[in-house]
């Protein structure tokens, strides 16, 4: 039987990740496991002797979540869809200068550093930052739920 999933360590953990490591779950447990790109090179090329001390240690984890179907993969940075979540907070502000405002701050080059820019400007911070938390418990709850894991 799955163990009941915190929502929060969910967040916690799809936020942990970067371009270069994925969070998995494991379902019968509930424990988190961060596995690296060059972990699972490392791993999957069978080359775990030449990798170095600190990696080494972890290598039977990373085994262990490639050999086993209980791991599931959270959702990565690439499915939380950070520009759209900002989309959805500049288009939720009620003042059009302030919507306005940040609409343009998330269009072109720059736009992540910009939004945050815009933000500070218009002492919108705290906003953002309970809208996004919000936003990805959503994705937390939606990615539980399509893998029928309880949860809290």
């Amino acid at each position: 039987m799955a163990a009941v999933i915190s929502l929060r360590e969910v967040v916690d953990a799809i936020e942990e990740q970067a371009d270069e490591s994925a969070s998995y779950l494991d379902a019968d447990t509930g424990q988190f496991v961060l596995v690296t790109d060059e972990g699972v090179q490392i791993v999957e090329e069978g080359r775990g002797d030449e990798a170095p001390e600190w990696l080494r240690e972890g290598l039977p984890k990373v085994r262990e979540v490639l050999d086993s179907t209980r791991f599931l993969r959270l959702p990565s940075k690439f499915d939380v869809h950070e520009w759209d979540i900002m989309r959805q907070f500049s288009a939720a502000q009620q003042d059009d200068r302030v919507r306005e405002e940040l609409s343009n701050a998330i269009q072109g080059s720059g736009a992540f550093r910009m939004f945050k820019n815009t933000l500070r400007d218009l002492n919108l911070e705290d906003s953002w930052y309970q809208f996004r938390a919000h936003a990805l418990q959503e994705i937390a709850r939606d990615w539980l739920e399509a893998h029928h894991l309880p949860y809290k």
